[in-house]
């Protein structure tokens, strides 16, 4: 098996310019890159709807070294309903603490994190005992599941994490142990994805993209969109496989060699937003 690495975590939001506010105001993000497209994506990576949208990188660094958050915006649709699905993003980032406080966002603390959420909803929990001078980095994302069990056989056996820890209701899975990792969360209710649920990146060599989505075919597991290649405008063109676990999360594996060269920093990408 190939190796493999976290990306990023898809939101769909119904305000960019709110939205990215917060992530570069409030939280201390850069904006990395951004993309315009006309139509929709033959991948779904702006849901179901066959528009105009757009999509920002934005994050602490380099999308080589560092997981991001991709922002999904579709042309003409300003709000989406948030179900149960994703419990938030776990971070250190002193920068975050600080941008906070100076713009008196809306926060709680509790249990040593600091608590917000952004404008589409989205939580984010911010370690309060970290080091000024720590290395901002997204740790862990959260996903709700209804059986654990079924969820991190899913995630060990057929998508090939390790598991680093295992509880009643809790799981924490990931490929490096150095790097953002998964927490399934076990609920007692159905997860309800809504309309503005998003979806999990992680790149593998281009090569492995037919082995995964053979291995799931083997072991009857949905395949939302079968091996494809993407197009960015004026960029370069990647390969993907969209997978769904067993509470529907989207899980996109993308060939590792095109995505290193489409994530190349855009250096004038954050003057859209000015």
């Amino acid at each position: 098996m190939g190796e493999r690495r976290p990306l990023h975590f898809v939101f769909k939001i119904g305000d960019r310019d709110k939205s990215v506010d917060f992530y570069t105001r409030v939280l201390g993000m850069k904006v990395l890159r951004h993309e315009e497209f006309e139509g929709g994506c033959k991948a779904t990576c702006n849901g179901p709807y066959n528009l105009s949208w757009s999509k920002t990188m934005i994050g602490y660094g380099h999308e080589d070294t560092n997981y991001v958050i991709e922002l999904t915006y579709n042309y003409g649709i300003h709000s989406y309903v948030r179900g149960n699905e994703f419990q938030g993003i776990t971070m250190i980032a002193p920068v975050a603490l600080k941008g906070i406080k100076e713009s008196n966002y809306p926060s709680k603390s509790e249990n040593g994190y600091t608590i917000v959420d952004s404008p589409a909803g989205y939580t984010f929990r911010i370690k309060e005992d970290a080091p000024d001078d720590a290395t901002p980095e997204l740790t862990h994302f959260t996903l709700s599941c209804s059986n654990l069990k079924k969820s991190v056989e899913y995630w060990r056996d057929l998508a090939k994490m390790k598991e680093y820890e295992a509880g009643e209701r809790r799981a924490v899975l990931g490929y490096d142990p150095n790097k953002t990792k998964l927490i399934l969360q076990e609920i007692d209710e159905p997860v309800d994805r809504g309309t503005g649920s998003g979806r999990a990146a992680f790149s593998v060599a281009a090569e492995e993209l037919p082995k995964i989505q053979a291995l799931m075919e083997e072991n009857n597991q949905t395949i939302l969109t079968p091996l494809v290649s993407l197009d960015t405008p004026g960029k370069a063109t990647v390969q993907v496989v969209i997978l769904a676990d067993p509470d529907g999360h989207e899980i996109c594996f993308v060939g590792d060699e095109g995505f290193r060269e489409l994530s190349k920093i855009d250096p004038v990408a954050a003057n859209i937003f000015k």
